[in-house]
């Protein structure tokens, strides 16, 4: 399943109510390393399948969910579950880090 983007008026329904776990990249158009980890997160996400949600919050374009969660540098990446923020990792990392990471939430 490909990244979604999602917004400040649907991350309520696209994340804190979803049935799986989430993670939010919370990243921007200008910024050099989201740019560098996104294709690690398409195939991501195409490998967890619907196990594990991967979605993309432009944080220039949709300030208020990034203030709310304290978002201070990008790329931020930020697991849910439950509708609850559970782990948290900023900045870029090697394509089997982040894997690593978001397989475990499964």
């Amino acid at each position: 399943m490909p990244t979604q983007a999602v917004t400040d008026a649907d991350f309520d329904v696209s994340v804190l109510e979803a049935d799986t776990p989430v993670v939010v990249d919370f990243w921007a158009e200008w910024c050099g390393p989201c740019k560098m980890i996104a294709p690690a997160l398409e195939e991501i996400s195409e490998s967890v399948g619907d196990k594990v949600k991967i979605v993309k919050l432009n944080i220039d374009e949709n300030q208020n969910t990034a203030i709310k969660y304290g978002v201070r540098s990008i790329p931020t990446l930020i697991m849910f579950k439950n509708g609850e923020p559970v782990d948290m990792k900023v900045g870029a990392a090697p394509k089997s880090d982040l894997d690593k990471w978001i397989s475990g939430a499964v």
